[in-house]
């Protein structure tokens, strides 16, 4: 399996502007360059272990806060993910998104017994 250094980079991003720190402020914390947080952030660059674990401490953050889109069982990290986004919304927007994920889901689960049926076919 492939990192999505993409992937990682953007989380990375994310979780610095919530603790509200500048590239240049977290690089100073955790010894690296700005311009290679920077080729981090934008996935540009492979970010090593040593760093990563640098830079989850420096933010408060767990690794795996920083690598779910890579890890296959990470459905507790995509939760708190939908958690998060959910928070600032009203009872109408809730509602909503509610209702587009019982569509979603529907779907979803009708397509997987497609997919099985069209499998079993070969």
């Amino acid at each position: 399996m492939e990192l999505d250094y993409k992937a990682i980079g953007k989380r990375i991003k994310i979780a610095r502007i919530k603790a509200d720190l500048t590239q240049e402020r977290l690089a100073e914390r955790i010894n690296i360059s700005p311009t290679h947080l920077s080729n981090i952030e934008t996935g540009t660059t492979r970010v090593s272990l040593s760093t990563m674990i640098s830079i989850a401490n420096a933010l408060s953050v767990t690794s795996d806060d920083l690598l779910c889109d890579s890890i296959v069982k990470a459905k507790a990290q995509f939760e708190k993910d939908i958690a998060l986004l959910l928070e600032d919304c009203d009872e109408y927007e809730i509602r909503i998104v509610k209702d587009m994920i019982a569509s979603l889901k529907e779907s979803l689960r009708r397509d997987a017994g497609l997919r099985a049926a069209g499998r079993n076919a070969d």
